[in-house]
Order: structure tokens, then C-alpha cells, then sequence
């Protein structure tokens, strides 16, 4: 018990935390601005609310799924953890969407957007529709 313990504190420790602004040009470079109609700010908003940015959290639900990384993508549909994948619909392993490199994570997201929309996300649903989400862009010249 104490290995997995110290486990989880090593990989939080070295786990990549975005700024706003990082995260927001991120997103702009990899083409998330306008994507499935939804402003820079939205995803911006999307994933504070998720993960605050952070590209190592998961998140254990009362199902047994799993979510994980930046965008708390959930093992039942969208990634294989090797518990719970019904549908793997991006066909990747979850561990790949805690990796500091983000692009098999925004790759995704694309997926999920594609097929779902935006509104897949709870956090973004709850927490970012209807409301101004001027500030999780503001000061970072995207």
C-alpha cells in the first residue's frame, strides 16, 4: 500500500500543469479555436473545469470508468484502461492521455467533439454554456 501511495504522489509531482495562457495557444495551434463551432474559450473553459489543466488527473466515477488527463476523457467509450473499455472510440490505451505531450489527448478530443459535441463534457455543460467566457482567454494574445 505504501508503494502505490508513493506512486501516486511521484506522478502527480511531475505532472505538466498548464497555465491559462500555455493551454490556451496550445489549443489555438492545434486547431481548437472554431472547432465543432465552439470558441478557443470554451475549451479553455472546458478543461479548467475538468482537469485544471492538469494532464495527469483522473478521476475514479461511481461506475467503475475512469477518467483521465487534461480533458478527463472517460475509459468506458473512449480509451482502453483494461477495466472498463466498452467502445475504445479514439483506440488508444488511457495512459496515453496522461502523458505531457498532449497531442494523443487533443486528438481525442476531436473524436469525442466530432461525435458528441462539446456538451459530452458535464464540466462544460455545467459550468461553460450560456456564460461569458471571456476571461480563460484574456491577457494571452490567442
Amino acid at each position: 500500500m505504501r508503494g502505490l501511495v508513493f506512486l501516486l504522489l511521484v506522478a502527480s509531482a511531475s505532472a505538466k500543469v498548464f497555465s491559462k495562457c500555455q493551454w490556451a495557444k496550445v489549443l489555438k495551434s492545434s486547431g481548437m479555436d472554431g472547432y465543432g463551432g465552439y470558441s478557443l474559450a470554451n475549451w479553455v473553459c472546458l478543461t479548467y473545469h475538468e482537469s485544471r489543466y492538469n494532464t495527469r488527473a483522473t478521476n475514479r466515477n461511481s461506475n467503475g470508468s475512469t477518467d483521465y488527463g487534461i480533458f478527463q476523457i472517460n475509459s468506458h467509450y473512449w480509451c482502453d484502461n483494461g477495466e472498463s473499455a466498452v467502445a475504445n472510440g479514439c483506440s488508444i490505451k488511457c495512459s496515453a492521455l496522461l502523458s505531457d505531450d498532449v497531442s494523443v489527448a487533443i486528438r481525442c478530443a476531436k473524436i469525442i467533439g466530432a461525435r458528441q459535441g462539446i456538451t459530452a463534457w458535464r464540466a462544460w455543460t455545467r459550468r461553460c454554456e450560456n456564460q461569458d467566457l471571456s476571461s480563460y482567454v484574456s491577457g494571452c494574445g490567442v
